[in-house]
């Protein structure tokens, strides 16, 4: 399931025996394991965007793809990316032989027989590569070699960074190699003339995979430009494709024939029941596809919306519409919420919550405008509020950014301008040039991106989780006999309503409240110990608007006490051990620690 590397905890991919680095599992359990391997536990993480393998690619304008087993997959091409299917004949005839399956009773049986085969063709000088479906069954083939003293090489996760080199040998004579039917794809394996005399590269799969391109996969290592070469499968009744998908009828006829143990059943019309089996689960597989794009489908329309508003804030590209857009449905809002109740107190208090501002719109006007008139008139209230703040705003900002610019000892090109709306502070960081010609409205357009995409940002990323959260609960509608995907659109259409509200009601909150400290000095000294950490910013950046140099010169003097300060130095605590209940009690009585002074 995984391996311990360079003190990290790798999951293994089940089928393909490849490490999935970068992957881990979810809701602790990947902290559980590190717990349990005694490397570092790692924080959870958290998703900030999400997006399936079938909505990537078609983000593309033009699609296209070559594989040598997309004939079996045309129907799903079709539907999910509108692509057709086009067989190209093979560069040179095929002389691979593909036998029919070979269907035993029982797995035990199976994997005898496959390790006979393997001994035998081993002998003969030919080359083995056996396929398993899964590294286990990989790991327990090898075993049963080393019983009978068969050399071979075993490709999986641990033996990863070798898998070119292992694959490229696998045509030598004499050799076998153990791999999962995906391992080493993209790398030749190339065999000798000797090897194509004694018939070439001999593949055993030991398991019909859920897929018929994987088989086909395997098939396609022997018979590479026309060399011969031979693949066989082996399948048993036991095997999870036959067991869940295979024709009762197979093992009706098996009883009927009276095989006995180790007798195999070789022809035709079983290789077809298999195959029928594997299409089974390859509609079952894109049926689950399917229902994965469509939810991942109302996701997508979320996204393009909050991506499109990032991108806005990312660029300066209409922002100054966004936030009067904003303003404008907040207070339709707010109007709708209080009037239909009449509750004038509660309108007044919510514009005071959301706008930070004392209405002046009367209890008369309150009750007998209409939603529409009222919400117009707040929103003029509220922008015409917003534009005495950024002037403001700039009326202080404006001379420090003058006093630093004529500074001729400045060597930096941005400065960190400190904002607090009492709750949350932010530095929003600003080029000294482009401020001081234009007015600080430089400053102006940087608060309202940061903020922007801030607010945006924190409450996307509390959305995704909400959203994963209620793709599982809707899953219960099925027992009342109801379309999950049907209420996950009406709900996360809801949710989304309240995460865009939320969204906007915490930038317009902090908009119109922000404000700069008063003392700076205050607020960039720091106690000693925190200076002398945090000390290297100071140097990167002019933090600070009032009195800004005499902030910097006091933070630095703090920096250089601090460092020359004798640090003390404190004794470690050390625990004392704890006696076990089962363990003898240290008084020296000879009885257990819970029989003697452990029994209070």
């Amino acid at each position: 399931d995984y391996i311990v590397d360079s003190h990290k905890v790798k999951i293994v991919d089940e089928q393909t025996g490849r490490v999935m680095d970068g992957r881990r599992y979810s809701d602790g359990l990947h902290q559980a394991i590190e717990a349990k391997e005694s490397v570092k536990v790692e924080a959870a993480t958290q998703t900030y965007a999400t997006v399936t393998l079938q909505n990537y690619f078609r983000m593309y304008h033009k699609l296209a793809g070559m594989t040598g087993t997309a004939e079996t997959e045309a129907g799903e091409l079709w539907d999910i990316y509108k692509l057709d299917v086009m067989v190209i004949p093979t560069n040179r005839p095929i002389q691979r032989d593909d036998k029919q399956d070979l269907v035993y009773r029982s797995k035990r049986e199976k994997y005898n027989a496959v390790i006979e085969e393997v001994e035998k063709l081993s002998n003969e000088g030919r080359p083995v590569l056996v396929g398993t479906t899964t590294v286990e069954v990989s790991e327990l083939l090898s075993k049963m070699l080393s019983i009978r003293k068969i050399n071979h090489q075993v490709l999986n996760a641990k033996m990863h960074q070798r898998e070119a080199e292992i694959v490229a040998n696998a045509g030598q004579k004499g050799t076998v190699t153990i791999a999962t039917n995906m391992a080493g794809r993209g790398t030749d394996i190339k065999i000798s003339d000797e090897i194509k005399a004694l018939g070439g590269l001999a593949i055993i799969g030991t398991e019909r995979h859920d897929s018929r391109r994987v088989d086909r996969q395997l098939r396609g290592r022997a018979g590479r430009q026309g060399d011969p070469g031979s693949s066989q499968f082996y399948a048993s009744m036991e095997d999870d494709l036959m067991r869940l998908f295979g024709s009762d009828r197979m093992a009706k006829m098996m009883d009927r024939l009276g095989i006995e143990e180790g007798e195999v059943i070789q022809h035709s019309m079983i290789t077809k029941s298999i195959e029928r089996a594997q299409t089974k689960v390859e509609e079952n597989n894109f049926g689950v596809r399917k229902r994965l794009l469509e939810y991942d489908d109302v996701m997508n329309a979320q996204s393009d919306v909050i991506y499109k508003r990032r991108k806005h804030a990312l660029f300066g590209e209409r922002m100054q519409l966004d936030i009067a857009n904003m303003f404008f449905d907040l207070a339709d809002q707010v109007v709708a919420q209080f009037q239909a109740d009449k509750n004038y107190e509660g309108f007044k208090l919510e514009c005071l919550k959301v706008f930070g501002v004392d209405t002046a719109i009367s209890k008369g006007d309150f009750d007998s405008v209409a939603p529409d008139a009222l919400a117009n008139s707040l929103y003029h209230e509220a922008d015409s509020n917003y534009r005495k703040k950024l002037e403001s705003l700039v009326s202080r900002v404006h001379p420090v950014i003058e006093k630093v610019h004529n500074d001729e000892s400045n060597q930096f090109q941005q400065m960190a301008i400190p904002f607090s709306d009492g709750r949350k502070s932010m530095h929003i960081s600003a080029n000294i040039e482009k401020a001081y010609n234009g007015n600080s409205k430089e400053v102006i357009d940087a608060l309202e991106r940061n903020v922007s995409l801030a607010f945006i940002d924190d409450q996307w990323k509390e959305h995704l989780r909400d959203m994963d959260d209620l793709r599982s609960n809707v899953q219960h509608a099925r027992f009342e006999q109801k379309d999950p995907l049907l209420i996950y659109k009406f709900e996360s259409y809801e949710l989304f309503k309240g995460m865009v509200q939320r969204v906007n009601e915490r930038i317009a909150s902090f908009l119109m409240r922000c404000n700069l400290p008063d003392n700076p000095e205050a607020s960039s000294a720091r106690p000693p110990a925190q200076t002398q950490r945090k000390a290297p910013k100071v140097t990167a950046q002019k933090s600070g608007v009032q009195n800004l140099n005499e902030s910097v010169m006091a933070q630095q003097r703090v920096a250089s006490q601090s460092s020359h300060a004798p640090q003390q130095k404190t004794a470690p605590i050390q625990a004392e051990k704890r006696v076990g209940r089962n363990e003898p009690c240290p008084c020296g009585s000879g009885k257990k620690f819970k029989q003697c002074h452990g029994k209070n």
